[in-house]
C-alpha cells in the first residue's frame, strides 16, 4: 500500500514539473503566433518536379503570377484592336 502513496507523490510531482514548464514556455511567447496561421491558405504551395531521367536535373517552379497586370495588358490589347 505504501508503494501507491510514493508513485502517486513521484506522478505528482512529475505532473507539476510538466504544468510549470507549459507556464514558462507560454510566458517566453512560444506559441505566438497568431499571424502565419490566417494566411497560410493564401500561398501556393510550389510543387517541383522529379528529376528527368535524360538531364538530370530538377524543374525549377515558375514564378508567382502578377494575374492583375496581365489582365490589364490583355483590357488594354483588346481595347487597341477595337
Amino acid at each position: 500500500m505504501s508503494v501507491i502513496y510514493v508513485l502517486l507523490a513521484i506522478s505528482l510531482v512529475v505532473a507539476i514539473l510538466f504544468f510549470i514548464a507549459f507556464i514558462v514556455s507560454v510566458r517566453s511567447g512560444q506559441y505566438d503566433d497568431a499571424y502565419t496561421p490566417s494566411v497560410r491558405m493564401l500561398f501556393d504551395d510550389e510543387l517541383v518536379k522529379p528529376a528527368s531521367s535524360a538531364g538530370g536535373t530538377l524543374n525549377k517552379p515558375s514564378p508567382p503570377r502578377d494575374v492583375e497586370a496581365e489582365t490589364k495588358k490583355k483590357e488594354t490589347q483588346q481595347t487597341k484592336q477595337v
